[in-house]
């Protein structure tokens, strides 16, 4: 209790020193760590401090209310005062120093509760007591997940020196002896490092697709969903170090999207990724694949509603697909033009839900051109697939 009001009136003092001290914030980090702008010494001081005492709260077997309550302040705080620009390569050395303690420290607690398991005297009781460890060590994972995401996401590139020092404490959180969660967290690290630092992370691709790959089949639908993400980064991002992977990331996405109830609630996520996933290497392998019946399967999963921040994205390549009159989504002799039509009024009366404003314009203007230039009849047979809340509204829409 007491290391916790300390804490908070240090933090409170030392602020209030910089307010009155500081005058301008440089906002933009340079490229490089060694280079990070620091506006005052001291306010980079207290970010180290406040990141590196909330790990160590966290990591604490029983901590105080008081603790609790302080460690919910500063995780409020935490990421973004490792996003801002005051950290240099000392301080960010220091956090990773202090990942590392964590995650060891979490390791001995954990063969130690496995050990008490396997004691005589075990009972129910203790059982849940150990229930509540489990879920703590959980959150504290889940927090080094996001701090490292937020440092990843700021530094990019330049932070890799510290991720390759992290690999020998990340890597063996992907083993099936994990739990779901561990698993989950060690994907989104490696999808944060795929996505931010692009070429730069190339390099890694060999020692984790194959993980990846894996991951897009597991039991878990958090797990799944972190794993297919991270599949459509690479299809992005991998060029032509992920060419050669293209048909079994075909494989494992197929049995995501074609599984039974993948539109059950808990499955939802984990299905609207693999099928943005399944979009970017339409975009992106088009010559690796068999774009006639891929294509055409892709857009019969549209439109998405689970993951509405990939709805988004999915909806805007369908658009841009249109726009460019590409022949596999077509069809031949526009075959698959009302499944189009059908996507567009669904997400159109949706509202803002699963569009941004620009996709929707887009998709407005090209109903518009369609119907100017389609034959009355293939209009009209068109227009005759649609549900007639659907044709209600599009007509709405048009006239406007």
């Amino acid at each position: 209790m007491q290391l916790a009001e300390n804490s908070e009136s240090v933090y409170e003092i030392r602020a209030e020193e910089i307010r009155a001290r500081q005058t301008r914030v440089v906002d933009e980090p340079d490229n490089q760590l060694a280079d990070v702008a620091v506006a005052d010494e001291s306010a980079a001081q207290l970010r180290e401090e406040r990141v590196i005492e909330t790990m160590k709260i966290e990591e604490r077997d029983e901590p105080t209310i008081e603790e609790i309550e302080t460690n919910q302040r500063l995780r409020r705080e935490k990421n973004q005062l490792i996003s801002g620009p005051l950290l240099d390569e000392t301080q960010v050395r220091s956090i990773v120093n202090e990942i590392k303690q964590v995650i060891t420290a979490s390791s001995t607690r954990k063969r130690e509760r496995a050990d008490r398991i396997k004691a005589e005297d075990f009972d129910a009781e203790e059982g849940e007591l150990l229930k509540e460890e489990n879920e703590q060590e959980e959150e504290l994972f889940d927090q080094i997940g996001e701090c490292l995401g937020t440092l990843i996401k700021t530094f990019k590139s330049s932070f890799l020196p510290f991720f390759e020092e992290l690999t020998s404490y990340i890597t063996p959180m992907w083993g099936k002896d994990k739990t779901a969660e561990e698993r989950r967290i060690a994907i989104c690290i490696f999808d944060d490092v795929a996505e931010q630092c692009r070429e730069a992370a190339l390099k890694y691709y060999d020692t984790y697709l194959p993980f990846l790959l894996e991951a897009c089949n597991d039991e878990n639908a958090d797990v799944r969903q972190a794993a297919v993400y991270g599949i459509g980064v690479c299809a992005e991002y991998g060029g032509p170090v992920f060419k050669p992977l293209v048909g079994e990331a075909l494989s494992r996405l197929n049995v995501v999207i074609g599984h039974p109830n993948a539109l059950h609630a808990d499955n939802v996520m984990a299905y609207d990724n693999a099928v943005s996933a399944l979009g970017k290497i339409c975009q992106f392998h088009r010559d690796s694949i068999d774009a006639v019946q891929v294509v055409p399967a892709w857009l019969g999963c549209l439109p998405l509603k689970g993951d509405l921040i990939e709805a988004k994205v999915v909806h805007e390549q369908l658009c841009t697909m249109v726009e460019r009159s590409d022949r596999d989504l077509l069809g031949p002799n526009n075959q698959y033009l009302p499944k189009i039509i059908a996507v567009f009024a669904e997400v159109l009366c949706a509202g803002k839900d699963l569009a941004t404003e620009h996709t929707a314009s887009q998709m407005i203007n090209l109903l518009k051109q369609l119907q100017q230039t389609l034959p009355p009849t293939t209009l009209a047979s068109t227009w005759s697939s649609l549900q007639p809340q659907q044709q209600i509204a599009l007509q709405s829409i048009l006239s406007s």
